[in-house]
């Protein structure tokens, strides 16, 4: 990880993870918990924060576009909210939601609490509406664009949406999952993904891990470009 100063957003500090970085720290935390599977199977993430951060996760009313927030003290994560409005609909997809939300929130415990660990008091975070100070507030922002530009700059839950990949869908678990989806190209055998058998490779990923297709999706695209289909390691 790499540290900038900065004058702009809540931090005088911005860290900066690559890709791999993440995927890297997402798969040791997943180990040392003892909840790395030893083949494709859908990560108990909840069991996860409970085991990392000491913690059980609540449901809250929360307003309208908020999904849920993570909750700092000096010594780490203390709490960690969900909106009740994703608990109180029991459609396969917002199931789904809860977890990929809760993974989002554990994204910000892996990689954002050190930063509440100085002496300063980060301001009012993420809009005026901000009803707690040492949170991280997550609204729902446009997951399946899956570019930065859906952010709006908040370098905070792009890290984290991408750690909440690393933790539900680790890349080499994936890897094996999608081992009947993909074939051996050139004389090094370099894997490729045919674009006519994508959709179906994403409905089986996301059934095996138990996320929503878009996560899926997106995840399959890093590791498997639309551009070219070919395994990008």
């Amino acid at each position: 990880m790499k540290t900038f100063r900065t004058n702009s957003g809540p931090f005088s500090q911005r860290p900066h993870f690559e890709p791999a970085e993440i995927d890297r720290i997402c798969d040791d935390e997943l180990r040392k918990a003892g909840l790395y599977p030893a083949s494709p199977q859908a990560i108990r993430i909840d069991r996860f924060i409970e085991k990392r951060f000491g913690i059980s996760h609540e449901y809250q009313d929360l307003p309208e576009g908020v999904l849920g927030y993570t909750r700092f003290t000096k010594v780490g994560v203390d709490a960690i909210i969900i909106s009740a409005a994703l608990e109180n609909a029991r459609e396969k997809v917002a199931a789904r939601r809860v977890r990929t939300t809760l993974a989002h929130e554990a994204g910000h415990g892996l990689l954002h609490a050190y930063l509440f660990a100085f002496d300063h008091k980060p301001g009012q975070l993420f809009d005026a509406d901000s009803h707690a100070d040492h949170t991280i507030l997550c609204r729902d922002v446009k997951e399946d664009e899956g570019q930065k530009r859906a952010y709006d700059g908040r370098w905070w839950e792009y890290q984290a949406n991408r750690a909440m990949g690393g933790l539900l869908c680790p890349k080499a678990l994936v890897h094996d999952a999608l081992k009947s989806f993909v074939r051996p190209i050139g004389s090094l055998g370099a894997l490729i993904l045919d674009e006519d058998r994508r959709g179906e490779a994403i409905r089986a990923v996301a059934e095996v891990f138990d996320v929503n297709p878009v996560v899926a999706r997106i995840r399959i695209n890093e590791m498997f470009p639309p551009e070219t289909g070919q395994l990008l390691l």
